[in-house]
């Protein structure tokens, strides 16, 4: 199979001839059918994170089942899946308490690449998924069946950028209806943190951003508000709410972004941190302010996303007509443009830019 090979930290990928081992027990190989972009693939292939190379990334993915594992049940060959990052048991201690995307089980895959190059040498399957390729082996836990009419563009956007966004209001932060919301950074997973926030009842939903373009596309989505990211914002989010937000949804890694969040909190407030910081990178509080306004913070990976529950339940809002998917698809890609489709979300172009296969 076809695959784009990262082999040098911030160059272009290299499409290459790849093997694709076979599923073992618990596993599922797919043919991906779209691979949307996500900064943290951007974040990978420039090296920022480390990780072992050659490498294949991309991991917000969908695509359909050509052959199951042994153990395997609730899927068969031909049927449509969400493929996501979030690999987990259903039986350590993190998942027993609903919280899969912090699985501690040491799975094979996780052991071992199925992946390697025409020398036989082993290619790292990047964010458990190495979705920038036609085919993937991953564990059933991280699928989640696809029914009902929906491209396979919209698809691939359920598997990170919306459930991170939107889980992240409704699952990790359990933001109550009438509540006031911020959402700093208006990209993909931005954007759905504001329509999750709207969708669940939200009295106030601001956003902001450096983008005057983004900010506009944010009022599509459910915003409110709009204010310009800076020194100003958390004093201009005050005024709004009058006297701070009772959650703000920081969904870029940038250390600025933390704190101006904390100053937009109200007294009990919670900031949710959503972005992925850089190694290394740092953020500061007040703890008396903290204590004495009992806030919190919180951190939100994947948004507390269980794939087989949360994935189901937003393909039924799209297809009710309440969760926009189709908006955030804002470039589509041949397979063998897929160093163009990298170059326009480094560039800030568009909201998602997505990789059709076919």
């Amino acid at each position: 199979m076809k695959a784009a090979v990262a082999r040098a930290f911030g160059a272009p990928l290299e499409i290459e001839e790849l093997a694709l081992a076979a599923p073992g027990p618990g596993e599922v190989r797919l043919r991906v059918r779209a691979v949307a972009i996500c900064h943290s693939d951007l974040i990978f292939i420039a090296g920022g994170w480390g990780g072992a190379l050659p490498a294949v990334y991309g991991h917000e993915a969908a695509g359909d089942v050509l052959e199951t594992g042994a153990g395997v049940t609730g899927f068969a060959k031909g049927d449509r899946a969400v493929v996501t990052l979030i690999r987990s048991c259903g039986e350590c201690a993190c998942c027993a308490k609903g919280q899969r995307t912090y699985c501690t089980e040491p799975f094979p895959l996780n052991a071992a690449s199925p992946l390697s190059d025409a020398t036989g040498a082993p290619v790292a399957q990047g964010l458990k998924c190495g979705a920038f390729a036609e085919e993937v082996t991953v564990h059933a836990s991280q699928l989640a069946k696809i029914e009902g009419e929906i491209g396979w563009a919209e698809a691939s956007l359920l598997a990170c950028g919306v459930i991170t966004g939107y889980g992240a209001v409704t699952n990790t932060a359990a933001m109550e209806a009438g509540a006031t919301a911020v959402v700093i950074g208006t990209g993909g997973v931005g954007l759905n943190a504001v329509q999750g926030a709207a969708l669940n009842g939200a009295s106030r939903v601001i956003v902001a951003d450096v983008s005057a373009e983004k900010l506009e596309i944010a009022r599509g989505f459910g915003a409110t508000d709009c204010v310009k990211a800076g020194p100003e914002a958390a004093a201009e989010v005050r005024r709004l709410t009058e006297g701070g937000a009772d959650y703000v949804f920081v969904t870029v890694g940038a250390e600025a972004a933390m704190a101006s969040a904390y100053e937009m909190l109200a007294p009990g407030g919670a900031a949710v941190l959503v972005g992925m910081g850089a190694l290394g990178a740092r953020s500061t509080f007040d703890p008396l302010t903290l204590a004495d306004a009992g806030q919190r913070i919180l951190g939100s990976k994947m948004g507390k996303a269980a794939p087989a529950r949360d994935i189901p339940a937003l393909i039924g809002l799209y297809r009710a007509g309440r969760l926009k998917l189709s908006e955030l698809v804002t470039g589509r890609f041949g397979f063998e443009e897929i160093n163009a489709a990298l170059d326009r979300t480094r560039a800030g172009t568009g909201v998602r830019n997505v990789v059709l296969m076919e």
